[in-house]
């Protein structure tokens, strides 16, 4: 049985990602740089100290984490609880889908079954048995 679409789309999706995972890396595309791969913001600061060095920034941040390990796990948790959140999300969304979907199809079968001839008359329950003395 050969792959269907999605299956073949995910893998290349998969593969995407990988690419672009390990092509900087393999490329050396930050070679040459104290720390090669940092974040928008670190440059950015980078910059604006190197054109203009009596820059004074406007505000300074509400937190400002004890090192870089708790930066790290903090955005790690905000991209967690963020991948959480859609993941939800979709799940809520494709359930309704499936969940419409269902009664859909329900619905059509109930009045294909009423146009029908009528259902036979259901048997009558068996009798209880007696209950054992001990």
């Amino acid at each position: 049985m050969s792959p269907s679409r999605n299956t073949k789309i995910n893998g290349l999706l998969l593969l995407l990602v990988a690419a672009l995972a390990v092509l900087p890396l393999a490329l050396g595309l930050g070679e040459g740089k104290e720390e090669p791969f940092t974040g928008a913001d670190a440059q950015a600061e980078a910059a604006i100290t190197e054109l203009k060095p009596d820059y004074e920034p406007w505000f300074s941040p509400l937190y400002e984490p004890p090192s870089g390990e708790v930066e790290s796990a903090l955005f790690a948790l905000q991209a967690a609880l963020g991948a959480g959140v859609l993941a939800y999300y979709f799940g809520v969304r494709r359930g309704r889908r499936q969940g419409a979907a269902a009664s859909a199809s329900a619905a059509a079968a109930g009045t294909a079954l009423s146009d029908a001839a009528p259902a036979p008359a259901a048997a009558p329950a068996p009798a209880p048995a007696p209950a054992a003395e001990s």
